[in-house]
This record gives structure tokens, sequence and C-alpha cells, in this order.
């Protein structure tokens, strides 16, 4: 055995080395070194090649049986790994290579909504009673974490019930003046609309959806967020706007029109999130956000599926709490914590950055002279 071999003998050496580097991810692929992502970016860990062999002795380890026979049966595994090291969020999945294995580390502890970086405008959202709020943002973007910083607030300002629907269970958070009834797929119930069914009878206040995946899920959730409880729940989309469609996309067309009058009369907000590196700071990363809260205006457009107009409303929308992803990246660049270039792959309209861009350029220009 040589001296590489020695070093990485266990996974718990994998996952020591992603924390020591203060990596976010780990990485297994066949005929790849582990791979870690440090500020959003991959550096291998290592130079020896993994087979698809060495992959599975690696997972099948930390793996009940139960576990095992889903991702035979299903080529595919979501998991939560409590291990010395902490607490890692896997998924487990086959390509043409043979088995890859994905770890998100995960905090111990549950962060606060401003520790994340999230305005008052967000942390308002918690406030609420009663309706529907979304989440939404690319894989990786930190949907989980938000919403799990929601519950925590919630659960200390607010007494009552809160029932969670989680595919795993990321973040353990215990009762405060909230009782906190999380549940987990495959584990404590079956699947979204069983779950999400038997929660309406579980006496709840709030009720949190990891995912709204299907349409049984979504009609659930929007009937429950019509008869007086508050819903909270992600979905992957890459803008305020962008979520609405995605729901209206769970239905037919000969339903949509019903599903626009349901969820313009229970949409509270939209919170939609991305995570940019930070300027000159390698491993570090800034939360860039969209608030949407509805309004007379914002409750018509849906309605009338007239969803182009929502970017202009939150654009404007400063006194109703909400504001546009542009608006918090001019700010962000203003305060130099992020690149401009960065700032252009996200962003609604590249014409709103035009003026920083020339006032850029013309301190380039200065500083040449």
């Amino acid at each position: 055995m040589n001296e590489e071999e020695e070093k990485w003998q266990t996974l718990e050496d994998y996952l020591s080395e992603v924390l020591n580097r203060g990596g976010s991810d780990l990485h297994f692929s066949p005929k790849s070194p582990a791979g870690v992502r440090l500020g959003g970016k991959m550096r291998p860990i290592g130079e020896k090649l993994l087979t698809s062999a060495r992959i599975e002795e690696l997972t099948m380890c930390v793996l009940d049986e139960r576990q095992r026979q889903l991702l035979a049966e299903t080529w595919e595994l979501d998991f939560v790994l409590d291990s010395d090291q902490g607490r890692f969020r896997g998924n487990a999945h086959y390509t043409r290579n043979g088995l890859e294995v994905a770890y998100r580390v995960l905090p111990t502890d549950v962060p606060m909504m401003d520790e994340l970086g999230h305005r008052s405008e967000a942390i308002d959202l918690c406030k609420i009673r009663q309706g529907l709020i979304l989440i939404t943002g690319i894989t990786g973007s930190g949907k989980t974490t938000t919403q799990a910083s929601m519950v925590r607030t919630i659960s200390k300002i607010r007494s009552g019930v809160i029932v969670t629907v989680e595919e795993p269970v990321e973040y353990v958070i215990g009762h405060a003046a909230a009782l906190v009834k999380q549940r987990e797929i495959g584990t404590s119930t079956k699947d979204y609309p069983s779950a999400l069914r038997q929660a309406l009878r579980q006496d709840p206040d709030v009720i949190v959806v990891s995912e709204l995946r299907d349409r049984e899920s979504a009609s659930i959730a929007l009937t429950a967020a019509e008869t007086g409880h508050l819903v909270i729940a992600t979905l992957h989309t890459l803008d305020a706007p962008g979520a609405i469609d995605r729901l209206l996309d769970l239905y037919p067309g000969n339903e949509q029109r019903q599903i626009r009058m349901q969820l313009a009369s229970v949409l509270q907000g939209i919170l939609s999130q991305h995570l940019l590196p930070r300027k000159g700071r390698l491993g570090e990363r800034v939360l860039a956000t969209e608030i949407l809260r509805t309004n007379a205006a914002v409750r018509t457009a849906i309605r009338e599926h007239q969803l182009h107009r929502i970017n202009d409303y939150m654009q404007q929308g400063k006194n109703s709490k909400m504001f546009s992803l542009d608006q918090t990246l001019l700010e962000l660049l203003q305060a130099d914590a992020i690149e401009y270039s960065d700032a252009l792959a996200v962003c609604h309209d590249a014409n709103f950055f035009a003026t920083f861009e020339k006032g850029l350029q013309e301190t380039a220009a200065g500083a040449a002279k």
C-alpha cells in the first residue's frame, strides 16, 4: 500500500479532508480523483483515480439494509450521514461509469436568517401567519438551509405546531415556542402526498415541504394554504416568476386557469436566492436574493398570467417589502463584494448595470493615467 492509499482508506478520511479545507461538497466519481468543492469550484483530493468498486466499498458500509435495497431498486438514493466528522447529506446514483456519490456538509446548528445574509424583508416572511411562501433557487443555492432557518425563527416567535415533510431530514430542529415534528420520506412516512394529507390531521399551524415535486403534493399544499395554514415549500427555479410558471406546469392546460385563481389568493411571497463567489476570498460565497410579495397588482398578474410584469413590480416595490435580484446584485457590486462577471451571469437585465459598468471603465481609465 503506497502513501496515498494509506491516507485515504475510509470515508471518514475524505470527509475530514473536506472539512479541513473548508469545502462544501465531496464527490466520488469513477475514473477521477475524489473532488472537493471550494467556493463553488472543484478541486481534486489526491491523485489516485477512483473505481466504481472502490466507491461502492466506501458507500455501502454507511448505508443500512433498507437504503442498500432502495439504491439497488431505484438506482439512486438520498440519505443523511451522521459521522464522527459531522452531519452530511448524501446522494448516491449510477452513471454509465458506475456508482457516483455526492456529499454535502451540513452545519450542526441551524443558522439564523441574518447569519445567512438575508435582509430584513426575508426575515419578515417568518411573521406571516397563513398562506403559501415559496423558496426558490438552483441546486446548491442554499434553499434547504434558508427553509430550516425560517422554521427555527418561526418556532421561536410563534406558539403552535410545525410539521415538516423532508427527504431527507437535513437539519434537526428542536422545539421552542412551537412544537416541531419532522417527518422523513422513507423512514417515517412513505411519500409526499401521503405525508401532506396526514399532516392536515395533525393539528398543524405551519406545514413545511422540502420540495413540491408533483401535482398531487402541490394541490394539497394549496388547499392547506387556503384553509388557514402557513405552508413553506421549495422549488427548483431561477427566479420568482419562474416559480409561478413551475407550479402551473404541474397541471394540464384545462386546469391552469383555476390554479392561477387559487395561487393568486394564497401566495404570500417568494424568496429566490443565488450563492455567488465572494470577491477576493477563495471558498467564501455571498447570498444574493430577490423577494416577491403579493399585492393587488401581483395577484392580478398571476390571475391573468401576465408574469412578465412581476419583475417590474419587484423593481418598484421597495415600499412593499420586495425587491429584484438585479437591485441586490447592484448593491453587492457597489460594496465590492462580487465580481461584475458573476453578477452578469445571474442577472435578469444586463442593461440595468450599464451605468455601473460605465463607472468601472471610467475608474480604470483614470487609474491608467
